[in-house]
């Protein structure tokens, strides 16, 4: 995020989905204390499942990749979100996409927003975007570029600094996963309601596998941690839990009795996810 000093607490489906996969039930491998060598979320396939997943849960498609063009007002008080990631006008990381965009693309048609972006960032305010941004990210998202874009700042947002952590504590696919909706959810900032943060108050309880642990207590005490911040925020919603269940759902299917590590590709939206919160 732009500013980390800025509470981050963006996508709390994500974050009660990370936890409810956390929850769910892993085989023990013979030596869970060792740090796993299996391929971690960022390998392609995997990784495409993931965003199956994501893309499911929120739009009840597996077609994350047309999700480029969603933008509305959600009402949770971050202005205008969109995107394959949920960019939100109001957290900065619009901002910073815009500006990406326009870097590589000088001239582009959400250009001329930029001076707005600054101007609503910390907000829910859509002065200066009214009413032609929503057309106009929808027409960008037909570039290639603006979508390369999209792509690229996820992963060095959200999805790259996740699994990166995630492999650093010896977490397998599922764990990295959980990582990824929580940075997603609570940002990564300095703040004490961002990821790193709640990261360091479960390292206090229950140490990962790289540091001697056992996964499934590590996964535990960071998904009480991250309940008790949501709690402590007011961001536990029924709306929320039930996006959550969905995307735990759909997490059950693909990781089912036979592919505990997420090994094989979701076979289609399940009725938990027919329609959208």
């Amino acid at each position: 995020m732009r500013h980390p000093s800025t509470p981050a607490l963006r996508r709390t489906v994500l974050a009660l989905f990370g936890a409810a996969l956390a929850a769910t039930p892993f085989r023990k491998p013979p030596h869970a204390m060792a740090s796993v060598r299996a391929a971690g979320l960022d390998d392609p396939a995997k990784k495409e499942i993931a965003m199956q997943l994501q893309s499911s849960a929120e739009n009840s498609s597996l077609d994350w990749k047309a999700q480029c063009q969603y933008i509305e007002d959600i009402g949770d008080g971050r202005g205008y979100t969109a995107g394959i990631i949920g960019f939100c006008s109001g957290t900065g990381d619009t901002l910073d996409l815009v500006e990406l965009y326009t870097g590589r693309e000088p001239g582009n048609v959400l250009a001329t927003y930029l001076p707005a972006l600054r101007r609503v960032d910390g907000s829910d305010s859509h002065d200066g975007l009214d009413p032609g941004f929503p057309g106009d990210w929808r027409g960008a998202a037909r570039d290639a570029e603006f979508r390369r874009a999209q792509d690229d700042e996820r992963d060095r947002v959200y999805f790259g600094p996740a699994v990166r952590q995630g492999k650093a504590d010896g977490l397998r696919v599922l764990g990295q996963f959980a990582y990824y909706c929580a940075v997603v959810m609570h940002g990564d900032g300095n703040d004490p309601l961002s990821f790193r943060n709640i990261r360091k108050r479960a390292l206090r309880t229950a140490n990962p596998p790289a540091r001697g642990g056992e996964e499934v207590t590590y996964l535990d005490a960071a998904s009480a941690t991250s309940t008790s911040t949501r709690r402590w925020t007011g961001r536990s919603t029924a709306t929320a839990t039930t996006s959550a269940d969905r995307r735990a759902c759909a997490a059950r299917r693909w990781i089912g009795p036979s592919k505990r590590h997420g090994s094989g590709p979701p076979t289609g939206p399940p009725g938990c996810l027919a329609s959208r919160a």
